[in-house]
């Protein structure tokens, strides 16, 4: 109903995909059950043959997933999705369904940290071969690919460094090589940047950050075409990396404040980022939003607002670094992002730990690089937090 007729996003995040059961509620309903009763035995095997739709097992079928799955489908202006236990869950799980041995994938080097180690660790030791280029290098985009590539996969913005990529330029890319094109849109959600829109094949989200918004739950969910989508269903219900339904639920009432939590998570991120880059103490501050950022242009250009993540070096490596982040009293230390309260870490040595050395320079990922999350906070509160560190610099 409201997935066809143009609604707003604001409309879609409240509406789009619920679907009442004879009760009659008005929130949607949570359904924690394991299995399903059928009426008889031929429509047991009717549905477990696919020969009718209907509710199997919770694998794979429950309504309160699925309410997600539209939901979140709708807001991204994808045919389908599928929901998965978290973010790397989807990731693994286009893998497996898109991939075979033999098979390449072209990765930018500006990714999360474990999706380096599922393609590295995982991947190639089934068959797939991964190279790496510079997100922001078309060129060198263009030299990867070859016969055998199926799959380009990227972040933008990327974490932490907040570079841009041309989505629609890798999408040429892709397109001409005859593989698909999936952008992580974790840092944007579509209520900054619709990927697909600018010719992605597939997105995919860590629903645990932003989509949730409150650190909650755990949970992940790739969109696109809905042949697609239907192999990641074949895996899902083979492999069963499932999104609880309780999670789903959750999910389901983080993206009615979607817009309005971006939009104020952009607000203050961006005045902590003009504050950050007006300290001595700080080298350089990486957000899109600061119009010295390369990449400041395109960030306007292919999305609504810049964010609410950026990262800056400090004086003093890692020393500083810590420094800094051990006199926060009201930003938490944790890896987490997406999250109403500020985050605010050390990537050298949490999310982009188990890299190399070499890996993580040629990701620019220094010893003395903070990354913040901002939150919903006051933004004077979160600079006089941040400046008891800074201040001892």
């Amino acid at each position: 109903m409201f997935e066809d007729d143009g609604y707003a996003l604001e409309t879609l995040a409240v509406r789009a995909g619920q679907v009442r059961s004879e009760e009659g509620e008005h929130s949607e309903a949570l359904y924690l059950t394991s299995s399903y009763v059928f009426p008889s035995a031929a429509e047991a095997a009717a549905r477990f043959s696919g020969e009718t739709s209907g509710n199997v097992y919770s694998r794979y079928t429950n309504p309160t997933v699925r309410m997600f799955e539209q939901r979140i489908a709708a807001l991204e202006g994808g045919e389908a999705a599928v929901a998965t236990a978290s973010g790397m869950a989807a990731i693994l799980s286009i893998c497996m369904a898109l991939l075979k041995s033999g098979d390449r994938v072209i990765c930018s080097r500006s990714v999360f940290g474990t999706t380096t180690a599922l393609f590295g660790r995982y991947m190639e030791k089934f068959g797939v071969r991964v190279s790496y280029v510079d997100l922001t290098d078309m060129d060198a985009w263009r030299q990867a690919v070859d016969g055998s590539t199926k799959l380009l996969f990227m972040e933008t913005p990327s974490n932490p460094l907040c570079e841009v990529a041309d989505i629609s330029a890798l999408a040429e890319i892709a397109h001409s090589a005859g593989a698909q094109l999936v952008v992580d849109n974790c840092f944007c959600t579509p209520a900054l940047q619709r990927p697909l829109a600018l010719g992605a094949d597939i997105v995919v989200h860590s629903a645990t950050k932003f989509l949730d918004g409150q650190g909650r739950a755990l949970g992940g969910v790739a969109v696109g075409r809905k042949e697609v989508m239907d192999e990641l269903v074949v895996f899902l219900r083979t492999a069963g990396p499932s999104m609880s339904p309780f999670n789903a639920w959750i999910f389901l009432k983080g993206l009615e404040t979607l817009k309005l939590r971006m939009q104020a998570h952009c607000t203050n991120a961006l005045d902590l980022a003009w504050w950050l880059d007006e300290q001595e103490m700080v080298e350089r501050v990486n957000y899109t939003g600061l119009p010295k950022h390369p990449q400041h242009r395109l960030a306007r250009a292919q999305q609504d607002a810049f964010g609410a993540v950026l990262s800056f070096t400090v004086r003093g490596g890692r020393a500083g670094a810590w420094k800094v982040i051990d006199n926060c009293r009201i930003l938490s230390c944790t890896a987490n992002l997406g999250d109403a309260k500020s985050t605010i870490v050390h990537p050298a040595t949490t999310t982009h730990g188990r890299l190399s050395e070499e890996d993580k320079a040629r990701a620019g990922i220094t010893e003395n690089l903070i990354r913040i999350s901002v939150g919903l906070e006051n933004a004077e509160d979160l600079k006089r937090d941040l400046m008891r560190g800074l201040s001892q610099l």
